[in-house]
């Protein structure tokens, strides 16, 4: 049974009568596993992970699974799926092991009424097979967009032409998913966004042209799938509006703000180390010179980079 709070169903097949996959299953897995805890330990996704190395998955039980995920009213629900994708002139499928000529698998428009018609606060999908951009394609005859309820939000591994591709027994999109999540696109507070994933990715496919993931959205805020370890202390990043009264206010130093000077300060030393952690994940800058330690020696000042406006109306805001 699943928590009422935050779902997801992760599906890994390799083990099809003819053309197997060798990736799908190891990617299905490693993602249950970096889904179900946060960097702390605390407790995340409510987890259920279907392998066919485990038995086989046939479509009865992946639309069985796929409606149970989107009932009832979770903060959100979230559904992974890496293996064949088809597609022909019904639209595209998720081909299950026991797929037919006409009868190929789960119709990727199904799982999208499901999701557009679920309760859930917010719906996540991730696909990783060929053809997996049909599920974003508007489905009927002249229309130029498709339609997302609100809270839904699609991430697929190529377009809905496109096939995808694995890479040393990896799906080469699902590779950098695992990154993306594991913590290399988190923002500075440590969340992982769905479009920041997203950007990641595309950071390295889009360049390939091999295939071109797609992401689609209908959100007004995004939820965060995972937390991370922060780059910097939340508790030092919301003194940013402490030591900047605005956003384009100058923080003055002087020598007595750098521990190493016979006029350093205790209180003023303590303030510069957060001013240069600020500094270090781009918050910050100094003024006229180039390192902050040359800031302080020679009386300068440091102001907010345009990274560092945005967390200080954040902060401001109280949405840090």
């Amino acid at each position: 049974m699943y928590r009422e709070a935050r779902k997801a169903l992760i599906i890994g097949i390799d083990d099809y009568p003819c053309s197997p996959l060798k990736g799908c299953v190891s990617d299905a897995v490693k993602l249950s596993k970096l889904l179900k805890s946060h960097y702390d330990g605390k407790p995340n996704f409510e987890t259920k992970t279907l392998l066919s190395s485990n038995g086989k998955i046939e479509k009865k039980l992946l639309k069985e699974e796929i409606e149970n995920l989107f009932s009832g009213s979770p903060v959100i629900a979230l559904l992974y799926f890496a293996g064949h994708g088809y597609l022909n002139s019904y639209g595209g499928y998720l081909v299950t092991q026991d797929f037919d000529r006409y009868d190929e698998g789960v119709s990727m428009d199904e799982i999208m009424r499901c999701a557009n018609e679920s309760e859930a606060q917010n719906k996540v999908i991730i696909l990783d097979c060929c053809y997996s951009g049909r599920l974003a394609a508007p489905r009927l005859v002249n229309r130029k967009v498709s339609e997302l309820a609100d809270g839904v939000t699609i991430l697929t591994s190529c377009q809905a032409t496109e096939t995808a591709q694995e890479n040393n027994k990896k799906g080469i999109f699902s590779s950098l998913l695992l990154d993306a999540i594991d913590g290399q696109c988190a923002d500075l507070t440590g969340n992982i966004l769905p479009s920041n994933i997203y950007a990641y990715i595309d950071r390295t496919l889009g360049q390939w042209g091999g295939q071109r993931p797609i992401f689609k959205t209908n959100v007004s805020a995004f939820i965060s799938l995972k937390e991370v370890e922060p780059l910097i202390e939340l508790s030092v990043l919301r003194k940013i509006i402490t030591y900047f009264s605005d956003r384009d206010a100058e923080y003055p130093l002087d020598p007595g703000y750098e521990f190493t000077e016979p006029a350093a300060d205790d209180k003023c030393v303590a303030i510069f180390k957060e001013l240069q952690k600020m500094e270090g994940v781009g918050l910050v800058a100094p003024v006229g010179e180039e390192h902050m330690y040359y800031a302080a020696i020679n009386s300068k000042s440091c102001r907010l980079t345009n990274l560092g406006k945005q967390y200080w109306s954040l902060i401001k805001l109280e949405k840090v």
